[in-house]
C-alpha cells in the first residue's frame, strides 16, 4: 500500500450525518462546495459570474450576498437555494431532470382518491417486482 503525507479529504457535507450538517453556515457550505469542485476562488467567481473580490468575504461570513448573487452561486454549484440558505436543509440539485414517467404523473392533475390508491398500488407492485428481480440476479 502506498503511503502519502497528505491527509484524506473530508467527506462532502451531504454525506455527513444530518447532525453534522445542521449548523453549517452559508460561508462554510460555499467553501466546501468550491473545494469539492476543485475550484479556486477566482474560478468559482468566473463560473458563478460574480465579483471575485467578494468570494473570500462570503466564505468567511463577513458579507452576506444579495439574492441575485445567491441564485448565481446555486446555479454554478447546481444546489438548491434552500440548501445554501437554510442551515439544516438537505442538499438537492437546483435543476432536476424529469423523466417521461414523472412528466406523465405530474400531468395527471388531481386524481380521485380511488384512482390515486390504484396508481400507488401499481407502483408498489412494480417496485416489488424490480427488487425481486435484483435479488434473483444476485443469487444466480
Amino acid at each position: 500500500m502506498e503511503h502519502t503525507d497528505s491527509p484524506p479529504s473530508p467527506a462532502p457535507l451531504w454525506l455527513a450525518c444530518p447532525e453534522e450538517v445542521a449548523d453549517v453556515s452559508l460561508g462554510e457550505k460555499l467553501k466546501a462546495l468550491r473545494r469539492e469542485k476543485g475550484w479556486s476562488q477566482d474560478e468559482f467567481a468566473f463560473n458563478a459570474q460574480i465579483d471575485g473580490r467578494q468570494v473570500s468575504r462570503y466564505e468567511n461570513g463577513r458579507v452576506m450576498p444579495s439574492v441575485e448573487v445567491v441564485i448565481k452561486m446555486a446555479k454554478a454549484y447546481n444546489v438548491s437555494l434552500d440548501y445554501l440558505l437554510i442551515d439544516d436543509a438537505p442538499r438537492r440539485p437546483l435543476e432536476v431532470q424529469v423523466g417521461r414517467l414523472a412528466e406523465r404523473v405530474m400531468g395527471l392533475g388531481s386524481l380521485s382518491e380511488e384512482d390515486e390508491r390504484a396508481l400507488l398500488h401499481i407502483l408498489d407492485s412494480l417496485e416489488a417486482k424490480t427488487k425481486l428481480k435484483e435479488l434473483a440476479a444476485g443469487v444466480g
